[in-house]
């Protein structure tokens, strides 16, 4: 299998420090023709795709964070990634730009190494694939332990991050592991938490917050309990993530005293010292914004989120994207 062979391969090299500092892509991985990025792709490990991107000149001083990005329903890596439109390009191009997301926390947060390594299901949806998939819980853990040992070098730390059905994967690895390890530093649910249950997953989550000041969870949702579809509710009365992250909140409340403010836009519950951040966007109007909540910044919010850079002069959730000049061609 490809994913376990690239493991070994790094194995047999010096230090992947040695390489990357002086600007030559890691073992295993090709250097990309523009923003001084290499990148690495495993194909069709038990019916996944895993694209990982990093800095050229990874620093091992440096703290590196691994961002475990699992797609979208329906979304290919590339559409995930996303590129500058041109005449005739499918729209998916344009509604997440992860990779000049990625791009613009790397300028802005010198200080610190980001990894991302898109994770993609040949089903294109990862509940689907959980269903398909004997032990596939076991294997959501080996995924995201082995991408980790890659870059073992820099002992990295994990951020659990996802759009849409890619929240199954996060609650993949939750259900697979007793406790959430020490090494995961965040966990971000990008309008993608409609797997959380009370009974499975408030415990560790709240266990995982109380043990180190450096844990983070943000979740994005908007009401998406007023949208109609071609006609129908688009999501049932409890299945939809502005249910579901106002549940995780009140589950929360028991342990964490949470500050909530409310305007027209957004009703926002913060605690721990912004640590938890559950931002839910108001919907008079019945709009769609599940991609809307990800390309407004919502990716950069997710690795920022409760930093230095958490501000108004940097970038605004939901405002004007500020990384057009990192999308490439």
């Amino acid at each position: 299998m490809p994913f376990p062979k690239q493991r070994f391969l790094l194995s047999l090299f010096l230090p992947a420090a040695v390489f990357s500092s002086r600007g030559q892509a890691l073992p295993g991985f090709t250097a990309a023709t523009v923003f001084n990025e290499q990148e690495l792709t495993i194909k069709d490990w038990h019916n996944v795709t895993i694209y990982i991107n990093a800095p050229l000149q990874l620093k091992v001083k440096r703290k590196t964070f691994v961002v475990i990005f699992a797609l979208p329903n329906g979304n290919s890596i590339e559409w995930t990634k996303g590129k500058k439109m041109k005449a005739g390009d499918d729209w998916h191009y344009d509604i997440q730009h992860i990779a000049a997301q990625t791009r613009y926390v790397r300028d802005l947060d010198k200080k610190n190494n980001y990894i991302v390594a898109y994770m993609m299901a040949v089903q294109k949806s990862w509940p689907a694939w959980k269903r398909s998939t004997p032990d596939s819980l076991n294997l959501i853990k080996k995924m995201v332990d082995s991408i980790t040992d890659l870059f073992k070098d820099y002992a990295p730390k994990i951020i659990l991050n996802s759009h849409s059905g890619g929240g199954s994967f996060i609650f993949g690895y939750l259900d697979a592991v007793e406790n959430i390890p020490s090494n995961v530093e965040r966990i971000a649910f990008l309008d993608s938490d409609y797997g959380y249950e009370e009974s499975r997953h408030k415990d560790k989550l709240v266990t995982w917050l109380q043990h180190s000041k450096t844990n983070k969870l943000l979740v994005l949702a908007y009401n998406d309990s007023i949208v109609i579809y071609n006609g129908k509710p688009l999501v049932s009365a409890t299945g939809g993530t502005w249910y579901r992250s106002r549940l995780m909140q009140r589950n929360f409340s028991s342990s964490f005293d949470f500050t909530t403010t409310a305007d027209t836009a957004f009703i926002s519950h913060a605690a721990l010292g912004g640590r938890i951040k559950i931002i839910l966007k108001e919907n008079p109007g019945g709009l769609i914004y599940h991609t809307e909540q990800v390309a407004r910044n919502g990716f950069i919010l997710s690795l920022l989120s409760a930093t230095k850079f958490d501000k108004k002069k940097h970038f605004t959730y939901f405002g004007e994207r500020v990384y057009e000049k990192y999308i490439s061609d």
